[in-house]
């Protein structure tokens, strides 16, 4: 699955956890908080899923830079979690 985010719509948490518990169907129990992101992510989500996250430094701006940089961590984090094992059963994440 390709998931698409626009940096230019997402200007708080909210924005973005509501944006992807909809693209990726995280259910009605969702926490809507980076635990429960981490959780969903990792744990949850079929793959192979391809985030690319266009116009982030919109995001960065809006979000503030550390709070940016906690979030683009954790997807890079799961990406990395999964780096070894086989394309099909892969996140990958691309910030542009």
């Amino acid at each position: 699955m390709r998931v698409v985010i626009d940096g230019l719509s997402i200007k708080t948490t909210q924005d973005l956890h509501r944006f992807l518990a909809e693209k990726l169907d995280f259910g009605p129990y969702y926490g809507y908080n980076l635990n429960a992101l981490w959780d969903r992510l990792y744990r949850d989500v079929e793959r192979p899923v391809e985030l690319i996250w266009k116009n982030s430094e919109a995001s960065k701006m809006a979000l503030g830079s550390e709070l940016f940089q906690v979030i683009s961590g954790l997807l890079v984090d799961v990406m990395e979690d999964d780096a070894s094992k086989e394309p099909e059963d892969r996140f990958t994440v691309q910030f542009e």
